[in-house]
């Protein structure tokens, strides 16, 4: 029997990386595997939503914002023609604000961001083990022991593994949700046929400054110019019916796209991957039993439309796994991991009723609909999904909502207990070190402290012994939580001589933090933020505050 890893990760998409890295960033040691015989290629889901760019914030991961690029316009052509009928933006233009510095979506292979993930996993000695899936496993109160296969040279030989947990990223055609014999409960629509994938070609008629959209009776064909794949790359989309035969058939392949495009001068040069499926649209009731926890496909499959499926991965890896690696140091009951499937199952919901009404539009276009059907709406930026419902949020200042959009709007009108934290810009930072007490060079921002291993401790307030008496009764493990005090510019001096009461004192001269956080500046407030960047507590004092962590900790 092999040694023991506190966590067996089946699956090596985003999902698993994400879930990866989140917890080794929170000092679990991980084992993660892929039955792939090597990475997979291609740019797959390709669509980063402004969530998901904060998400990788926190966990330390810049090459995500650094490498993505923004969306070409769509150019939707009159159907068997060249001659453009509408040209708009995917989505339209948002201007950052303090609250939201990730405002539009940005484009980036899943390849590559694998790639990032492998080498920021690796970075941390952790390795993907490819060619290697789960066959079995068995569990009890204690542990889990698993069967894996490994696959070498053409031979196959299989390896007994204990663990404690075991997180299953495989995918909506994974065995993890099969032995955890979970209902996946949904529809697939066998009529409707996507083939995607990736191609090089030239073309002076297909150029790479738009996100082509061309269309023929029933059938549709996207290209989206990618020079992830190379300075002649594109991503594809067909749909249609009686196109089955054209991934195995490449000459078919070719001139289905000439003939739809009417374009004579296409040079076709290469096809990197190619894959078809039929839309599926279900979800499991509960994303994990016992010690064994399901994540991204393996939990929830829906149409490529909408572009919220990779998305909506990364967040229920970092829902799980901050809870997860408290449950694994002993900081946490196990209790505390139900809450994944209380707080996701009504986001991904409420996700896949969304992305079904932009399938049910796709799959019956029409000119007059084409902009409707391809345009996404901000609800799709994700930065309105909230865990308002969630049994181990605290607000002491809204009344506990009796129904919620979980996937809800960005509201002005205020800040809840479960809603995204706002970032805020331009804050002067206090901090103590060998020398005494010393203004930080430059200026920070929230989104610079908030990390996806440990709380954040927001106190708002002009006065600094109160936030003081709070902090201090904060006795919880330094690496845990973050206490962080913030003042108005109206604030009084002398606030440095309580900065051993604090990891930061920050001025907030120019008022986006108490704007972003709805707090007057005469008001007192204390706002937790949870490692996966929510607000977990809204409260006015000590109270609240260990009303809150009581249910974590």
């Amino acid at each position: 029997m092999s040694a023991q890893h506190p966590v067996l990760i089946v699956g090596a998409g985003p999902a698993g990386l994400v879930a990866a890295l989140t917890l080794l960033r929170n000092g679990v040691q991980v084992r993660i595997i892929d039955k792939e015989l090597a990475h997979r290629v291609g740019q797959r889901g390709s669509g980063m939503t402004p969530r998901s760019l904060e998400l990788f914030r926190f966990l330390e991961v810049p090459e995500v914002e650094e490498t993505g690029k923004p969306p070409f316009p769509m150019r939707v052509y009159k159907p068997g023609t060249l001659t453009p009928l509408k040209t708009f933006p995917l989505t339209p233009h948002m201007d950052p604000t303090p609250a939201f510095p990730y405002y539009n979506p940005t484009m980036i292979g899943q390849q590559t961001l694998e790639a990032i993930l492998r080498s920021h996993l690796e970075s941390l000695s952790c390795y993907v083990e490819v060619a290697t899936e789960l066959r079995s496993f068995e569990q009890d109160e204690e542990r889990v022991l698993a069967i894996l296969a490994h696959k070498n040279d053409g031979m196959q030989f299989t390896e007994t593994v204990e663990c404690s947990w075991i997180i299953g990223a495989d995918g909506a055609k994974g065995v993890t949700r099969k032995l955890l014999n979970l209902s996946f409960v949904g529809e697939t629509r066998d009529e409707v046929v996507f083939i995607s994938g990736d191609i090089k070609l030239s073309s002076n008629s297909i150029g790479r400054e738009y996100w082509h959209n061309f269309s023929s009776g029933t059938k549709s064909l996207t290209l989206r110019p990618s020079n992830e794949i190379g300075p002649d790359g594109f991503q594809f989309y067909m749909i249609g019916s009686g196109i089955s035969n054209l991934i195995s058939d490449h000459q078919a392949f070719f001139d289905y796209i000439q003939s739809i495009t009417t374009a004579t001068d296409i040079e076709f040069r290469e096809v990197i991957w190619v894959s078809e499926f039929r839309p599926n649209v279900r979800m499991v009731d509960k994303f994990g039993i016992g010690r064994v926890f399901i994540a991204g496909d393996a939990a929830h499959v829906h149409s490529p439309t909408g572009g919220q499926g990779m998305n909506s991965s990364i967040q229920d890896a970092l829902n799980l796994c901050w809870k997860l690696s408290l449950v694994i140091k002993s900081r946490a009951s196990s209790s505390l991991l139900t809450t994944y499937t209380t707080e996701r199952v009504p986001v991904i919901a409420e996700m896949l009723q969304l992305t079904t009404q932009i399938l049910n539009k796709t799959v019956a276009p029409t000119t007059s609909t084409a902009q409707d059907t391809l345009q996404r709406n901000q609800r799709m930026h994700m930065l309105g999904v909230n865990y308002r419902l969630s049994p181990i949020v605290v607000d002491e200042l809204t009344p506990h909502p009796e129904d919620v959009d979980s996937y809800g709007p960005i509201l002005a009108s205020g800040l809840v207990a479960g809603d995204r934290a706002p970032d805020a810009p331009f804050l002067k930072a206090y901090v103590e070190e060998t020398s005494g007490v010393v203004a930080r060079p430059g200026r920070l921002r929230l989104f610079d402290l908030f990390r996806a291993w440990y709380h954040t401790v927001l106190l708002f307030t002009t006065d600094v012994a109160w936030a003081a008496s709070i902090a201090r009764s904060i006795t919880l493990d330094p690496s845990l939580v973050r206490k962080v005090v913030i003042l108005p510019s109206s604030a009084p001096g002398g606030s440095e001589a309580y900065i051993s009461d604090f990891d930061f004192i920050l001025h907030d001269d120019e008022g986006h933090a108490f704007k972003g956080y709805h707090v007057g500046t005469e008001d007192c407030k204390v706002f937790v933020i949870r490692p996966d960047g929510f607000v977990g507590a809204v409260v006015v004092g000590r109270e609240g505050l260990c009303r809150y962590f009581d249910g974590i900790f």
